[in-house]
């Protein structure tokens, strides 16, 4: 049924689109009082928003954004990869690309929950190899339509595991370029907890890793969405360094400032794992530890 869903809505307008999409975040604000609250206190936390009025006006934007988004991802996997490219508008920052490619380097393309993280593999796909890190949902019909979905051009996929992981390294070490969800909250004991606009989340350590190992291009990518369903503008901007997980926080944050309403703020960020408690206590205790007198 998702896949019939997909291939209906990819004959919409995206403008169509967009304002059906905001009707469902509208929606949502009204009957999701957990979601809202979630986002409410992510932005506060976040200090983006000056007052208790601001963030609630925040938060209502940013849940028309996150409706946007959803209907707006079955579009994208719903359509080919020919009729996605005349929706980007601009591209600033390609330059990275080119100096990465130039200089035989791989490149690690960040994309946080913000904007449209879908279309940008897809535009680089379209011109170079890219091989983006997923989560498999359990349901394999699922699994089978985001990754048909996704895998447009020279995108290929790769699941969050071992095995997807020696897919990622390898195709650093051939100088391509990978994906990843930075700010996806990883399995337990595959990441350490740092700080996130001030308070610890469990954070991934892949990306640090592979930055480490293949000394890789990082740039956080961003895929805007732009009013009245014109379409897209992909930002790239290179990142000095990740090489621990606050750093990679940090670079993160930095993103999302940019345009905090198109960020999932209703995203659990700060979502505790069991096996991980014990990090958090001891990354609190050094944190008490190296405060000053």
């Amino acid at each position: 049924m998702l896949l019939y869903f997909c291939k209906f809505i990819a004959w919409l307008p995206l403008s169509l689109l967009h304002r059906l999409g905001a009707g469902l975040g509208w929606l949502s604000y009204c009957l999701d009082r957990k979601s809202n609250q979630i986002a409410f206190n992510n932005i506060l936390q976040s200090r983006l928003a000056e007052s208790p009025l601001q963030v609630q006006q925040l938060m209502k934007r940013s849940r028309l954004e996150a409706g946007k988004a959803l209907l707006e991802t079955f579009f994208i996997w719903g359509q080919s990869a020919e009729r996605l490219l005349p929706l980007i508008q601009q591209v600033h920052g390609w330059e990275t690309v080119t100096e990465a490619q130039k200089n035989g380097k791989g490149l690690i393309f960040l994309t946080p929950h913000l904007g449209c993280f879908e279309i940008t593999s897809i535009y680089y796909g379209s011109q170079y190899p890219i091989t983006v890190l997923y989560r498999p949902p359990k349901m394999q019909s699922l699994s089978n339509l985001v990754v048909s979905g996704r895998q447009k051009g020279k995108v290929e996929m790769a699941p969050a595991n071992a095995s997807g992981v020696r897919k990622l390294l390898q195709a650093l070490k051939s100088g391509q370029a990978v994906g990843i969800l930075p700010d996806q909250i990883p399995r337990s004991g595959e990441g350490e907890w740092a700080d996130f606009f001030g308070k610890p989340a469990y954070t991934m350590s892949l990306a640090s890793k592979l930055a480490s190992k293949t000394n890789a291009v990082v740039v956080m990518a961003f895929g805007q969405r732009l009013p009245d369903g014109r379409g897209f503008d992909i930002h790239l901007k290179p990142v000095d360094d990740i090489s621990t997980p606050t750093l990679l926080n940090q670079a993160i944050e930095r993103q999302i400032a940019q345009c905090p309403e198109q960020y999932l703020w209703q995203y659990n960020r700060f979502k505790q794992r069991r096996y991980a408690m014990h990090k958090l206590e001891q990354h609190t205790s050094t944190t008490k530890t190296n405060q000053p007198d």
